[in-house]
């Protein structure tokens, strides 16, 4: 199944986020790929707030994941600065492709595909304008 968005804003990529964390459940992975500033972790604060937690998103590239607990737990992780499938082992990540509790949301999953759960949800956000983004939901 795939489905195409437009949006004009980051307000409306978290809605798309919100409508998706909506649908998701245990165990699932969300695969985001794009380039720089095409709103992966904006997404990622959607997903976060269908789960009703109330702290901050923040982008993980520098700890590589965060754990953050609502009605749901989510696990974000970025792969950005990692070059291989190795960092990522070693890195303790692979816990987390399906997690055991949770949703994980994945940035930078085109980096490292057969780590991902073959049943994942991908999400590909492009530029498409001054603040309009492209997004494909593909699962």
């Amino acid at each position: 199944m795939e489905r195409i968005v437009i949006t004009a804003s980051p307000e409306e990529t978290i809605t798309v986020a919100m409508e998706l964390g909506q649908r998701l459940k245990d165990g699932e992975v969300v695969a985001l790929v794009g380039e720089l500033g095409t709103g992966k972790t904006t997404f990622v604060k959607g997903l976060a707030r269908s789960f009703f937690i109330p702290e901050e998103i923040l982008s993980p590239s520098f700890l590589l994941g965060r754990t953050y607990r609502g009605r749901k737990v989510l696990h974000h992780l970025d792969l950005y600065r990692l070059r291989t499938e190795e960092e990522i082992w070693e890195a303790g990540l692979t816990e987390f492709l399906p997690p055991e509790e949770g949703v994980t949301a994945v940035e930078w999953a085109d980096r490292f595909p057969r780590l991902i759960p073959k049943d994942a949800v991908w999400v590909i956000l492009e530029h498409a304008g001054e603040n309009r983004r492209k997004i494909t939901l593909r699962q």
